[in-house]
């Protein structure tokens, strides 16, 4: 069983990482933090309420994260691939809205609960500040697991960077650079992540759980959104998902240990560098970037997680 503070910024694929997480036997949800990123903090917070409604899981506490990236710019949104309200067509009923504790609860959490696991999905500013407001929590931490980055393949919002990364690179930099036991799941995995409708309408036909039967109108607004972006692609990669999934499944991915460094301004910004030269040494920190996915094996454990078939 997997402790874990999960911050995220819903964001379809954020949402359906959040439902993973929920769902999965192997994991203990001690919290949410919602942050800006896909959509505002707001809209964050409401959907990951609402999901925590549907789930019947309003014990776990919504953690206020941050508004906008280090640098103090308007973050940019992307209602084109996450919707408006960044749930696809689905926004939370009328006068619905999240509350969230503030940002000083992730210490308590982690002063309370042994080997806690912090898992980001999303831009880093808010992981970034739980180091910098207090070092020494954070070395209480048992591992971090982020989606972020880009090896080998373009990047998602510019040629060379990945939306996480670019969205606050400073935030994303002091990540890579200070904490330890650092696992990273770069688009050159989670591109291949891919699931398709007709895979999420078989996951829906064996389970009547409300949280599981909104994502066929979710799945089908993101992955319309991708054909655009790959045409050809038969469904939509869910890097959130995955980041999770590799974290419970281990042996599902293959990991190299090296140094990372983001590029923090200029044209390269958000731009993720590793040396993976033969001559290269391993990273002195205990940092792990995941090269390769067990493609079948995400699947079956995707569908098994969200019908409940995993027990």
């Amino acid at each position: 069983m997997k402790n874990i503070i999960l911050f995220a910024d819903p964001g379809i694929d954020d949402s359906i990482a959040i439902m993973y997480a929920l769902l999965s036997p192997d994991i203990k949800v001690l919290g949410i933090v919602s942050s800006y990123g896909n959509v505002r903090k707001e809209q964050a917070t409401d959907i990951i309420a609402y999901l925590l409604k549907l789930a019947g899981r309003t014990d776990v506490p919504i953690i206020g994260g941050s508004n906008t990236p280090s640098s103090g710019k308007i973050p940019t949104y992307y209602p084109e691939i996450h919707g408006k309200d960044g749930l696809g067509p689905i926004r939370p009923p009328d006068n619905f809205s999240g509350e969230f504790t503030n940002f000083s609860t992730l210490y308590t959490i982690i002063e309370e609960n042994d080997d806690v696991t912090i898992v980001d999905v999303g831009r880093n500013t808010s992981l970034a500040s739980l180091y910098v407001l207090g070092e020494d929590i954070a070395k209480k931490v048992k591992e971090f697991y982020i989606m972020g980055g880009a090896f080998f393949v373009p990047g998602n919002v510019t040629p060379s960077a990945e939306a996480n990364f670019y969205g606050d690179p400073i935030a994303s930099e002091l990540v890579v650079k200070k904490l330890d036991n650092l696992y990273i799941a770069p688009l050159n995995v989670t591109n291949k992540a891919i699931i398709t409708l007709e895979q999420i309408k078989t996951i829906q036909e064996m389970t009547d759980n409300p949280l599981v039967q909104i994502m066929d109108d979710v799945m089908t607004y993101y992955i319309n959104a991708y054909k655009k972006l790959v045409p050809g692609i038969n469904g939509a990669p869910l890097h959130d998902v995955v980041t999770l999934s590799l974290m419970v499944n281990p042996d599902m991915g293959k990991t190299i240990r090296r140094e990372v460094e983001v590029l923090t301004s200029g044209l390269g910004q958000g731009t993720s560098i590793a040396d993976f030269r033969v001559s290269s040494k391993p990273a002195e920190k205990n940092i792990n970037i995941f090269l390769k996915i067990d493609y079948q094996m995400f699947v079956e454990d995707f569908i098994k997680v969200m019908t409940g078939k995993k027990r």
